[in-house]
């Protein structure tokens, strides 16, 4: 069963399960105008887990989902809430959205999973290291069908959110999946 909206913006929380087909349509619509490159896989690595969103009049004007995910850091194995798919309509960027968005899936991330992650772009790591957000400088790995992965395209593009003390320059790795897999 739905939720009702948050305090501030509409905001509302949902799992993948809750959403209708329309709805999934209009967030897929949303990514699709707010990323160059959005594939099915993206929007795939956003399903089954939470989704904080707040719609306008119908039409989403935010969005990003909580999945879980498995990480290891360095040798440490950990159930991680990873977010995927943050987003705000081109139209309705700089009024507070994505950090409303933002707030909501740091605050499950905080009480549910021992560790948060998530991987960005340069243009937007500044965003996350506002909200304390920490920069993984380590090498990243992925665990691949044939074994441990580099992927050093993705170096420098992992942050990650925590209390218990963490080595950031350790190794980490995700698991795998079809797509970009950070």
């Amino acid at each position: 069963m739905p939720r009702p909206p948050l305090p501030g913006h509409g905001l509302e929380l949902l799992h993948t399960a809750d959403l209708s087909p329309v709805m999934l349509d209009a967030l897929h619509e949303l990514m699709e105008s707010s990323f160059d490159d959005w594939t099915d896989d993206d929007t795939d690595h956003t399903f089954g887990g939470l989704h904080a969103m707040i719609w306008d009049g119908g039409v989403p004007a935010a969005h990003g989902a909580l999945v879980q995910r498995s990480l290891l850091l360095g040798d440490d194995p950990y159930r991680a809430g990873y977010v995927e798919g943050l987003a705000v309509h081109p139209n309705r960027r700089g009024q507070g959205l994505g950090a409303a968005v933002m707030q909501a899936l740091e605050q499950v991330a905080d009480r549910a999973y021992p560790l948060a992650a998530l991987s960005t772009s340069e243009e937007a790591r500044g965003f996350y290291e506002t909200r304390g957000w920490v920069r993984w400088r380590g090498p990243t790995y992925v665990l691949s069908p044939t074994g441990p992965e580099r992927t050093p395209r993705d170096d420098g593009g992992v942050y990650v959110r925590t209390s218990m003390p963490v080595d950031v320059v350790a190794r980490i790795a995700c698991d795998w999946r079809a797509g970009d897999v950070w």
